[in-house]
């Protein structure tokens, strides 16, 4: 059993105008998923720039009827995951299918918006992608300021409803300010910057910090997140896997592969189908509690509520 906190498939369904079904643009399709060990897929609400101001909210709407109506709707094996117990009600040949957002653009200032997105079942917010919002910078953005007054109410109202803040993509003044704030904490899809040097992935102080404030971090499959050579393998990923796990990260490591998300992964690892090959190789190096924590139990037992 498997749970990614982490896949762009919505995105892909979007802009190429396609179903679930699909088998050649997605990496997560309905076929793939049946076919993998995954129990639970966090499927993200991912706006990108280029959409003017006035229509993203209205794009992230379209997403989340494409969640329900491509993915929910037509499959009575796939259940709509909103709290910790919907997982555990899960039947052996039931999967849970959960929703995520990625960064705060489509909100702009108006905070309702998030209310709105929040009750139509978003469990986890990321404060931003790689450029600036409203609420705080993204990493990509060379400013790097930290929390707006937005920002902070954003935060606020997460704690108030219980939902995960997701730290992926912002700026490392945000991170540090977003980790005081909040109560449920995770970076869903990054990997260590120890291990491999990307601005995306976290540094050791930000490591320590997830894990002194109960937090998750999930581990990415994408090539440039796990090694500066050009292919990446999964001995390079399990790296990043043992890195966490010397830092004390046994009980905050989950999977968030970011599938749909780019083109270059891990190789045999680069659709959601290809789970088994980290399995084969994770029980080759670690024992099966290490591995059931990160693959499930993590994501369960911090599951907010």
């Amino acid at each position: 059993m498997i749970i990614d906190c982490h896949c762009d498939a919505l995105f892909k369904m979007w802009s190429h105008h396609i179903d679930f079904d699909d088998g050649v643009f997605l990496d997560v399709n309905y076929q793939k998923w049946m076919e993998s060990p995954v129990k639970v897929q966090c499927f993200a609400i991912y706006v990108p720039e280029h959409i003017p101001t006035e229509a993203k909210f209205s794009v992230a709407l379209h997403m989340i009827d494409l969640f329900f109506e491509k993915i929910i709707k037509p499959f009575s094996n796939i259940q709509f995951i909103q709290t910790k117990e919907d997982i555990e009600r899960l039947k052996p040949n039931e999967r849970g299918a959960m929703l995520t957002l990625e960064g705060l653009d489509c909100i702009g200032a108006e905070l309702y918006k998030l209310r709105i997105l929040l009750r139509l079942g978003v469990k986890m917010i990321g404060m931003s992608w790689n450029q600036a919002n409203l609420a705080v910078d993204g990493i990509g953005e060379p400013r790097g300021s930290g929390l707006s007054s937005l920002g902070r109410r954003v935060i606020q109202l997460a704690n108030q409803q219980k939902v995960w803040v997701d730290l992926a993509h912002i700026s490392e003044q945000g991170f540090d300010e977003a980790v005081e704030l909040s109560d449920y904490l995770i970076v869903s899809h990054a990997n260590s910057r120890s291990v491999c040097a990307h601005s995306r992935n976290l540094t050791e102080q930000q490591v320590r910090k997830i894990i002194d404030n109960n937090g998750l971090i999930g581990i990415t499959f994408v090539e440039n997140f796990v090694t500066t050579n050009n292919n990446a393998t999964i001995n390079d990923l399990l790296r990043h896997i043992s890195y966490f796990l010397s830092a004390g990260g046994e009980d905050h490591l989950v999977f968030g592969s970011d599938f749909d998300g780019t083109d270059r992964f891990v190789d045999n690892l680069s659709s959601i189908s290809q789970y088994s090959f980290l399995e084969a190789a994770l029980k080759q190096r670690f024992s099966a509690s290490i591995i059931q924590k990160i693959s499930y139990q993590n994501f369960i037992k911090h599951f907010p509520d």
